[in-house]
């Protein structure tokens, strides 16, 4: 079974972990979620050291792109998406790592 690990989850670890009121860790992760996308939509890049680097790639649009749902040929324009690189501690934090929910069988 998959296990999520879900922002109400983390706000109750670190509210056990350091006592802090959960509203205020919940304001904290809020507005970190909004400094990283603000920074996204400003073109920037996010360099969180030790854990990974946050940007915008650009995606070319195509005039034929087949809408997976109804199958009908769409055009599809220049486009954003975001990207995540790890840095260097987190792929050696997880590199050991045998089992997980995408693990093939």
């Amino acid at each position: 079974m998959e296990q999520k690990l879900t922002k109400a989850a983390i706000i109750e670890s670190l509210h056990a972990k350091l006592g802090i009121n959960r509203t205020d860790i919940h304001s904290v992760i809020d507005e970190l979620f909004e400094e990283i996308k603000d920074g996204l939509k400003d073109n920037r890049v996010i360099e969180l050291r030790g854990f990974g680097t946050f940007e915008v790639r650009i995606r070319k649009g195509r005039e034929k792109a087949r809408n997976p749902k109804t199958g009908d040929v769409v055009a599809v324009d220049r486009h954003g998406v975001a990207i995540f690189r790890p840095g260097k501690e987190l792929k050696d934090f997880v590199w050991d790592i045998t089992t997980g929910p995408y693990e093939e069988k």
